[in-house]
C-alpha cells in the first residue's frame, strides 16, 4: 500500500518536529500538515488521500474528538492515530471509542510514537480496530495485575513503586511487559485495553 500522512495539530513547532521524525523514519511518504480540521478536510484538494491521520484533540474550532466522524466520512479507509498531550485513561477511552486506532501521548519517546504509527501502517485497511474482542485476553501475574490496576488509576511509575514497595525500575519493567502483553504502545492505551477486557474493576 502507498501511504500518505495527514498531520493535524495547531502547534507549528510540534508539527515541524514530528515532520522531521516521520521524514527520517519513512522517507518518500507524502505528508500534509493542517492546523485545523477545516483546513485538513477542505484544503489542498489535489493532495493524496491520507492513509494515516495524526490527530491532536485540542484544536481551534471543531475539536479532534468530535472531528473524527468528519474524517471518517471524508476518508473512510484512513487510520486515525491520536497524538495528545492529555494522557488520561478516560480521554484515551473516549478517543478509541470514537474511532481512533491508536492513542499516543505526546510525552512518549519518539521511538514509541513511531512504533504506534508503524503498527497502523503495517495493517491492512480495516484490520486494526479499537474493539477489544479481536485480541485474546492475556494471562497476567498477580504482580502485573496490581501494577495494571494502579496504572489505570493514573499513577506514575514512582507512585506505583511507593504503593507496592518496588523500585521505579522494577515498575518500569512491569509496565513495558504489560504494554507488550496488551499489544499497545502507551499507558493510556493499556488502561483502555484493560478496562475493555475486564482486567481491572
Amino acid at each position: 500500500m502507498n501511504h500518505s500522512f495527514l498531520l493535524i495539530d495547531d502547534h507549528a513547532l510540534f508539527r515541524a518536529g514530528l515532520r522531521m521524525t516521520l521524514e527520517s523514519a519513512h522517507p518518500g511518504v507524502p505528508l500534509r500538515e493542517a492546523a485545523t480540521l477545516d483546513e485538513a478536510v477542505h484544503g489542498q484538494r489535489d493532495a493524496p488521500v491520507p492513509t494515516v491521520v495524526l490527530l491532536d484533540l485540542q484544536l481551534p474550532g471543531l475539536n479532534g474528538m468530535d472531528g473524527m466522524t468528519l474524517l471518517r466520512h471524508k476518508w473512510p479507509d484512513c487510520a486515525i492515530v491520536v497524538l495528545s498531550a492529555d494522557d488520561s485513561a478516560d480521554t484515551a477511552c473516549r478517543a478509541l471509542e470514537h474511532g481512533a486506532l491508536r492513542y499516543i501521548s505526546k510525552g512518549e519517546p519518539a521511538a514509541s510514537i513511531l512504533d504506534g504509527i508503524a503498527a497502523v501502517m503495517r495493517a491492512e485497511p480495516g484490520a486494526l480496530t479499537p474493539s477489544p474482542s479481536r485480541t485474546a485476553t492475556p494471562r497476567l501475574t498477580p504482580r502485573q495485575c496490581e501494577v495494571l490496576d494502579l496504572l489505570c488509576q493514573g499513577m506514575s511509575n514512582k507512585l506505583i513503586g511507593r504503593r507496592l514497595n518496588l523500585s521505579e525500575n522494577t515498575v518500569r519493567g512491569h509496565v513495558q511487559a504489560l504494554l507488550a502483553l496488551l499489544q499497545v504502545v502507551s499507558r493510556a492505551e493499556a488502561a483502555y485495553a484493560a478496562r475493555s477486557r475486564g482486567l481491572v474493576g
